[in-house]
């Protein structure tokens, strides 16, 4: 089943079947009326509102810059703190999990948004702490943003694919065809059985194998 037009789609379970790029998720939800800005993750949860009646609407900026602590603790309010994503703040997790290797997960930089765009005044050093270990979920990294990139990755160590001289064209047209379908949005060898014909319309996209 090829993807529809959204304004053809009645429900948020048939919406989610469908790979959509940012962009597209963005003039969605400006059509919609709701809350354009964010990662996909926060567009797809305004869109999945929306289906419920619920409109998210843009958050309104201007809140009174709050005091800096300069002394850090796992009780120190992250929104007290300036935290960024620093030397700073490394090493202090670094102090904290007892390491010299500390590395911010993916999960730390959505949450920290979140709290940010939340005014969340509870949120401490520890719960982001939390965060780190697993042990609390707050706001979580956006994998689907990756899917494109591990689709080509996967296609070009595939040993099948040497015939092509241009691998990101001949995936491009396999992912177009996947992300437009209900299909999982991955590769697999299938795709190259089942869209063959599009893949032998593009002009100089396989040559012969000496």
């Amino acid at each position: 089943m090829q993807r529809p037009d959204f304004q053809n789609i009645k429900t948020y379970q048939e919406f989610s079947k469908y790979y959509w790029y940012r962009d597209e998720l963005i003039q969605i939800c400006k059509v919609l009326g709701v809350d354009y800005q964010g990662s996909k993750l926060e567009l797809n949860h305004n869109i999945e509102e929306y289906f419920k009646g619920n409109l998210v609407k843009k958050r309104k900026s201007g809140n009174k810059a709050r005091p800096i602590t300069s002394l850090l603790t796992l009780d120190t309010k992250l929104l007290d703190c300036g935290f960024c994503f620093n030397q700073k703040f490394r090493d202090f997790f670094s102090e904290q999990a007892g390491s010299n290797h500390f590395k911010f997960n993916t999960d730390m930089v959505p949450t920290a948004k979140k709290v940010k765009q939340d005014q969340d005044t509870d949120f401490t050093l520890q719960d982001m702490l939390d965060v780190y270990y697993g042990k609390r979920e707050y706001a979580r990294y956006d994998k689907s943003s990756c899917q494109w990139n591990q689709f080509l990755k996967d296609f070009c160590v595939d040993q099948e694919n040497v015939v092509y001289t241009s691998k990101l064209k001949v995936a491009s047209i396999l992912w177009e065809e996947v992300r437009n379908s209900t299909r999982e949005k991955v590769y697999s060898k299938d795709l190259l059985v089942l869209y063959k014909d599009k893949i032998k319309n593009y002009r100089g996209g396989c040559r012969s194998l000496p």
